[in-house]
């Protein structure tokens, strides 16, 4: 049965403990507003540029280009985007469970966040490159990664690029999901956009020069969206994980004290017993 001594010594450490899951929950909270802020603007501008260079590209009938070669996918190339930091409950574990269900012969890896990359080191698979992301992701950031996923493609060492990310849905939900990078005209088949009827398109000084950069500089914004994407399902998510922290910690207390002054109730029981026995004795 435990004594006063090392209930005090358990209270003391689990108030230690609610004290930073409190501190690290305001943190989170303060981030995670700044970060859904910046993913939630940036989806009309993401879905309108897919629009206009969906439509631009069927415009360019006769026009051809390296990230829009569709081939059989006999290899695969997968962004995964994770987080540089734990404590943010389920949200990397959900992306490496979908990660480790990949065909590992056929799948290489590109890691943008450290716990990406830890993960994909300790199970072996074929990690080709990793990256890192600012706090608040910048468009250099997205640019590198963008860089290496039009390297591999275009060498032809990978048939398709993707990208598994946490998609922010609100600060509760934060889901899986895989979209496929290159070659790009399939991300707007999935969509389903088409050109405009009766609208004529041209191209200024040159359709490849015009599209070359279109193409650049869509997949660059694609990437910097899901980078901001990630920061703000992880910061929803290390909020609610840092909550329910304390909430337990808080509860535990409360268990804690209570068995505390019951064991305190029964000892000062027992002596005022001992202490009534040795009057009557003495009487």
């Amino acid at each position: 049965m435990p004594n006063t001594r090392n209930i005090r010594h358990r209270i003391q450490s689990v108030r230690n403990t609610s004290q930073i899951t409190r501190a690290m929950q305001t943190v989170a909270a303060s981030k995670m507003r700044r970060a859904q802020d910046a993913a939630v603007q940036g989806r009309p501008f993401a879905q309108l540029a897919m629009q206009f260079l969906a439509q631009a590209a069927k415009a360019a009938e006769d026009y051809t280009h390296p990230l829009l070669e569709a081939r059989e996918v006999r290899r695969r190339a997968v962004i995964l985007v994770s987080t540089d930091k734990g404590l943010c409950g389920a949200l990397n574990a959900n992306l490496f469970r979908q990660a480790a269900e990949l065909d590992a012969a056929t799948t290489m890896f590109i890691a943008a966040g450290r716990k990406g990359a830890q993960f994909l080191a300790r199970a072996g698979r074929n990690l080709v490159a990793e990256f890192p992301y600012h706090e608040t992701p910048l468009f250099s950031d997205a640019q590198a990664i963008a860089q290496m996923a039009r390297q591999i493609f275009s060498k032809k060492e990978a048939d398709e690029v993707a990208v598994l990310y946490p998609r922010f849905v609100n600060t509760l939900v934060q889901k899986p999901e895989t979209v496929s990078l290159l070659p790009m005209n399939r991300l707007w088949e999935k969509e389903n956009l088409s050109n405009e009827p009766g609208r004529e398109y041209l191209f200024e000084p040159t359709v490849p020069g015009v599209m070359d950069y279109l193409l650049r500089y869509y997949l660059d914004f694609q990437i910097l969206q899901i980078l901001q994407e990630t920061r703000a399902s992880e910061h929803s998510a290390r909020m609610v994980s840092m909550k329910n922290a304390t909430e337990n910690a808080e509860q535990l207390l409360k268990d804690l004290t209570l068995a505390y002054n019951k064991i305190r109730q029964a000892a000062i029981t027992t002596e005022l017993l001992d202490n009534a026995t040795a009057q009557m004795a003495i009487s």
